[in-house]
């Protein structure tokens, strides 16, 4: 293809898909001081050339749909519904051109015919056949790739299993099996798909769609052989190379099942979950990296922070391998990964498989541990290959752990049960109904045996330990949460107290894992004169079942007035004995903890854990003050129509506040909102950060919140202590954040010591 030519069907494409946005209404966006439709990432050089030889602009986001939830597969761009299997082919054709338009770039419009099959070498072991094959391509110039080949005795048909060069090693368990394996090379220590990139000048294609692409010309071979049984071709690989396996089989359906290891963003992982709001691989680490820079089309970089707007998401490579067999491989703790994220994906693309009758032919498989894979795990992915292709019966039973169903929890109590207090000034008493009837609770000392964070628990979720000059101290409190204390020896203290609230991630919890910046928060601060208590907020980290059947366990609490009440016990703990009655201090698991200071009890919190400090700091005049990044956005007029997606986030998404759920369609009704927690605040020093382009919040509506909860502080004659920033960026907490939090933090203890 020239140049020319890739061009115009370049601008072919980008006009067909503008005519289809243009039929959309605009969404409703803030008014900004700023630019809110510019590029909200920094140009990379690669982004730069790459905008150079395409000319491509920002696009028009104005009259771009925004989609905060994932865009329903069974839904055409312009909303149009999928009805019969015709509509749904046409939808798939949609769906393979906007994946290709945003994030993998285009295809060859035909793949080149085999030539020529070369045995370069032979040898038979333990009645098996391995073969290195070269095989050449009728490309200009011509090119040739080679492949391994091992093959059961016997003259078959049996069934293929396909997986890169790196992964022999599952190749070798595949053979036990009895399935032919082919071994092709697209990994990173074995990537021939370069070698295309002279045969087709022009094509922007990007390196995961050539590599799995390649994987369709291995199969031209494979295919071609008489032992094979031509319909059951399986295709698998971990990490990067589990999301080229689904790309292969999203668009090459001669792939008849397919297993995704630990694949996650660009895989199952969809950017509209995973971002840098929940410290993953979003769009700008994704496109901006020099490791992952070339894996996707740099268009994607346009939406960093506007992922609402992309036009499709990850989910749909499973939506195009329905109703083929579909197994997602993914664990509880992986730094690379969300299981929240693969829940989505997971959940809908589920509704593609039982509109085409086979919801069986997909599931979840969830592992313990990180990224890793163990021998265990590779054999169920044969037991999952052999129930694909009749040869097994294992069964892979539906496994959900966030998915909550609000209908089911409401349908427990009666009316009057869950309504607010009527004709109450009280705004906390009314804060305290949002998060659900609190259980009885006692009051525990801490300690520093049983109930901590153990080791290998600590080295799974990426706990440091003493690094450099700050000591890691794992303690327990409350009721049986861990937790870790960061602070300097070297300080004699007493030192101020920072409490630790981390954003939405699932997988790591306290300690983030692809953060921006030099460091994560809790060593950043504790590095410079703090003590930092972090934990895992209830569903998150080493915490994560505990909240799967937290509703079966308390259901007239909620999961926020759970994160609340643990932010409370932290506080206990910081103040020990101050809050301990005489019976308790005597006779137990005694920490010799650093010299603290109990008037200076500070919370952090960003992304959810923003909204858990302020309601923590409203409902406890023990906590000095509180900074908040990116913590909310008020409710009343959080709405459906609003690009966040409204409260439903709370009330069911993540199953935050059930209660919320009431007030659905009736926002304006509810009995409090964010300017009544700020007010229960002062006149304590309180630091709101609300990026101008966060998705997750109407710049315009914070503003005026916060304005007017300022009257408060006004009033008391503390203007002062009430801060409200709105840097030009969008939501992420990274090392400017980090300076921003740093000053505030100095100011505020340098006033409480005055």
């Amino acid at each position: 293809m020239t140049r020319i030519t890739f061009l115009l069907c370049g601008i072919f494409l980008l006009f067909e898909i503008s005519v289809t946005q243009a039929q959309q209404q605009p969404a409703s966006v803030s008014q900004h001081p700023a630019g809110q439709y510019r590029m909200l990432a920094k140009p990379t050089q690669a982004f730069t050339a790459w905008q150079k030889r395409s000319g491509d602009r920002t696009p028009d986001f104005a009259n771009m749909r925004s989609m905060p939830y994932l865009p329903p597969l069974l839904e055409f761009y312009n909303g149009k519904p999928v009805r019969t299997l015709a509509d749904w082919n046409q939808r798939k054709a949609e769906i393979r051109r906007l994946l290709r338009t945003y994030f993998l770039g285009q295809l060859p419009k035909t793949a080149p015919q085999l030539v020529n099959v070369r045995i370069l070498n032979e040898s038979r072991f333990r009645g098996a056949i391995d073969r290195q094959v070269e095989l050449t391509f009728n490309t200009k110039p011509k090119v040739s790739i080679t492949v391994e080949m091992m093959l059961p005795a016997g003259d078959g048909p049996f069934p293929v299993f396909m997986t890169q060069s790196n992964h022999r090693r599952w190749g070798l368990i595949a053979l036990n099996r009895g399935y032919i394996v082919c071994l092709y090379p697209g990994a990173d220590i074995n990537n021939q798909a370069d070698r295309f990139i002279p045969a087709y000048p022009g094509l922007d294609w990007t390196d995961l769609q050539r590599r799995a692409w390649m994987a369709g010309r291995a199969l031209d071979y494979v295919m071609t052989l008489k032992q094979v049984e031509k319909t059951q071709i399986g295709i698998s690989g971990h990490s990067r190379n589990g999301k080229q396996s689904l790309i292969a089989a999203a668009f090459d359906e001669r792939f008849t099942a397919v297993v995704s290891s630990s694949s996650g963003a660009g895989g199952v992982a969809p950017y509209r979950y995973a971002n840098e709001r929940g410290y993953d691989e979003g769009v700008e680490l994704m496109t901006g990296s020099p490791i992952t820079g070339d894996w996707f089309h740099q268009r994607l970089r346009f939406f960093t922070g506007r992922e609402d707007k992309l036009p499709i998401d990850n989910h749909a490579l499973l939506g195009l391998i329905a109703p083929r067999a579909c197994l997602l491989s993914d664990s509880f703790n992986d730094a690379g990964g969300q299981t929240f994220s693969t829940e989505r994906s997971y959940l809908a693309a589920r509704e593609v498989y039982r509109f085409l009758e086979k919801p069986e032919a997909l599931r979840i498989r969830w592992r313990p541990g990180a990224h890793e894979t163990i021998v265990h795990d590779i054999e169920s992915y044969f037991d999952w290959f052999d129930r694909a292709f009749d040869r097994g019966k294992i069964e892979f039973p539906e496994e959900l752990i966030h998915f909550f169903d609000w209908k089911k929890w409401r349908a427990q109590f009666d009316d009057e049960e869950l309504l607010p207090p009527n004709n109450v000034q009280d705004s906390r008493r009314l804060i305290r109904w949002g998060l659900g009837e609190e259980p009885a609770s006692g009051i525990s000392p801490g300690g520093k045996n049983y109930g901590v964070e153990a080791g290998n628990k600590a080295v799974l979720v990426n706990r440091f330990g003493n690094r450099g000059k700050v000591t890691n101290m794992r303690v327990n409190f409350g009721e049986y949460v861990p937790g870790n204390l960061y602070y300097r020896k070297d300080l004699k203290g007493p030192l101020p107290v920072v409490i630790w609230l981390h954003p939405y991630c699932y997988s790591l919890g306290h300690s983030g894992s692809f953060m921006a910046g030099t460091a994560s928060a809790p060593h950043f601060l504790a590095e410079n004169g703090f003590a930092v208590l972090a934990f895992d907020l209830i569903g998150f980290g080493i915490r994560l079942h505990e909240g799967s059947t937290f509703y079966d366990r308390y259901p007239r609490w909620s999961r926020l007035g759970k994160m609340v009440h643990d932010v409370r016990s932290a506080v206990d703990f910081i103040r020990g004995a101050d809050e301990l009655p005489f019976q308790l201090k005597q006779g137990h698991d005694k920490l010799s903890l650093p010299k603290l200071d109990h008037n200076r009890i500070f919370l952090l919190g960003y992304s959810v854990g923003g909204m858990v400090g302020l309601y923590s700091a409203a409902l406890d005049n023990r906590i000095a003050g509180v900074a908040c990044f990116s913590g909310f956005t008020p409710m009343r007029t959080d709405t459906d129509a609003k690009p966040t997606g409204g409260i439903r986030r709370y009330w069911e998404l993540h199953a935050l506040q059930p209660r919320l759920g009431l007030f659905h369609g009736r926002e304006q009704a509810l009995p409090y909102d964010f300017d009544d927690i700020l007010k229960a605040i002062a006149p304590r020093p309180c630091l709101i950060v609300s990026p101008m382009h966060d998705r997750d919040a109407d710049w315009t509506d914070v503003t005026d919140c916060v304005d007017s909860a300022r009257k408060v502080w006004q009033s008391q004659n503390a203007s002062k202590n009430l801060s409200h920033l709105s840097p030009d960026d969008y939501n992420r907490f990274h090392s400017d954040q980090h300076r921003i939090l740093l000053k505030w933090m100095n100011g505020v203890v340098s006033d409480k010591n005055q």
